[in-house]
């Protein structure tokens, strides 16, 4: 196995982790072991200034000399846009992915919704459907991702994301639905009808925090009156 080279690589995924350390193992095996060749992509995990052993977790999956994962550690936490931000600017490839460190994927997400984008050049972005499983992965339900979207799963084309300025690193919760309003108000999300992601449901989701929630969709609505 050896790193992509520029013109080789074709997707970067984006990870970002903070105290994820029960869980970053699993999504970044998920990653690797995907149908398209491992030349083709990368992953950049951005490691937000963890407290945990998310950085002991990360060296088992990121020998510099031979792996595609590329780790960026944050002495301090700046938050997720931020660390989104920061992914993106390092990334390679012309194809930008989101994946959060807790979930995981199916070994045909990267390969799936890169062929999508690549054989339909008039389409600005893909979003799969997901399969919202509980802690010990166990299918809860199948999901549209149209008509209950998240933040990952969805391969941009990196130039667009450039145009619209990135994530906001303003709302450290709503940032995804942010970006979203102001992506769509110039481009389009298409769906691939394909539960390729895993968004995994536990007690530490970020989105349990319900009062940060409130307070950052209050600050969304008074950004965006018109669409949030």
């Amino acid at each position: 196995m050896s790193m992509s080279t520029y013109t080789d690589c074709k997707v970067s995924v984006i990870v970002a982790a903070y105290n994820q350390e029960r869980f970053i193992g699993r999504c970044l095996r998920s990653l690797l072991h995907q149908t398209i060749p491992q030349i083709n992509y990368e992953i950049i995990v951005i490691n937000d200034g963890s407290s945990d052993k998310t950085a002991f977790a990360l060296e088992l999956f990121c020998d510099p000399e031979d792996s595609i994962v590329r780790v960026i550690t944050n002495k301090t936490n700046i938050g997720l846009p931020g660390s989104l931000n920061k992914g993106i600017k390092l990334a390679k490839a012309p194809y930008i992915v989101r994946v959060d460190a807790d979930d995981f994927v199916n070994t045909n997400f990267i390969n799936f919704l890169n062929v999508y984008l690549e054989s339909n050049i008039d389409i600005d972005a893909v979003a799969c459907d997901y399969l919202l499983v509980n802690d010990k992965e166990a299918i809860i339900e199948q999901i549209n991702c149209i008509n209950d979207p998240i933040a990952c799963g969805i391969m941009f084309r990196k130039h667009q994301l450039f145009e619209i300025g990135l994530y906001d690193e303003d709302f450290r919760y709503h940032e995804e639905r942010e970006l979203r309003i102001r992506f769509e108000k110039k481009y389009s999300i298409q769906r691939l009808a394909v539960p390729l992601y895993r968004y995994r449901r536990h007690e530490n989701n970020i989105t349990n925090n319900n009062n940060e929630m409130k307070s950052y969709l209050k600050e969304l609505k008074l950004k965006h009156r018109d669409k949030a």
